[in-house]
């Protein structure tokens, strides 16, 4: 049965509404990148605009293995919707369509995780993952579209681990995507400087130093939640090792280092 379609909200806007303009950018931000797939599990992707974050977004999903689901946790920009929802809707992007995993969102309804749409309907942070999926795998793949709107320590380590047990349960081969930027319009030597410090928590998978760390200096990533639930999720799933493969800033493309954002392509295998 196919459920309702999720129109794309952001082509034309963060990536090319045109499927043939789509693949050139998306083929630029992979320029220079080998494919090369490593026993990736979980990964932290930023969510920016292609011009700005494609190329940092590319060096994750480079090494990306094939897997039957791709479950991808966003922040909720819009305050819409249920606190944390999963989608089950078919998503539609320029490049076709791509199913959710309908199984999966049932075995995590009722948790602290409702089926809703709402807060799926104008966010973008999961949105623009799919492209790139797309231009890896084709449409051969299900996603689990997680939105979060609520990302205290307690909720993200919560649904890090009704993640983990589903995902043990399905028997799935499972990567777990986390959509996020990091700090936002601050000058770009506080930015790195800031980042890194929050960055070495997510190095050390160790979610309690990771709150603490973003607490104590104030750090304005948008995607705190997801981060801390794919780390609690691969966690319990059994990921040893998280590598930083990439930071850059919105000024390494603009040239404007008086205010930046920043973005990390870091995977945990």
């Amino acid at each position: 049965m196919i459920g309702n379609m999720r129109q794309p909200t952001v082509a034309g806007q963060f990536y090319p509404l045109n499927s043939k303009a789509l693949k050139k950018e998306v083929s630029r931000c992979f320029s220079g990148i080998d494919i090369s797939q490593r026993d990736v599990i979980g990964a932290v992707v930023p969510h920016a605009g292609y011009t700005y974050s494609g190329p940092v977004a590319a060096q994750a999903y480079a090494v990306l293995p094939k897997a039957d689901t791709y479950i991808i946790l966003g922040p909720n920009h819009t305050g819409l919707g249920s606190l944390v929802s999963v989608s089950r809707d078919t998503w539609s992007t320029p490049f076709g369509n791509v199913e959710t995993d309908i199984e999966l969102a049932r075995s995590l309804a009722g948790s602290i995780v409702d089926i809703d749409e709402l807060a799926h309907n104008f966010e973008h942070s999961i949105e623009v993952q799919l492209p790139f999926l797309q231009h890896r795998f084709g449409n051969d793949f299900k996603i689990l579209p997680i939105c979060m709107g609520l990302q205290d320590e307690e909720t993200a380590v919560e649904v890090g681990n009704e993640i983990a047990r589903a995902v043990s349960e399905s028997g799935k081969k499972v990567v777990i995507i986390a959509s996020s930027d990091f700090t936002h319009y601050q000058p770009a030597d506080i930015a790195h400087g800031v980042d890194k410090h929050l960055i070495e928590a997510i190095l050390d998978m160790d979610v309690p130093e990771f709150y603490r760390r973003r607490a104590e200096k104030n750090i304005s990533a948008c995607g705190y939640g997801p981060i801390a639930a794919m780390v609690t999720a691969v966690g319990a799933l059994g990921a040893k090792k998280a590598s930083l493969l990439m930071y850059a800033t919105s000024g390494d493309v603009t040239g404007d280092m008086s205010a930046v954002v920043g973005y990390a392509a870091i995977i945990v295998e």
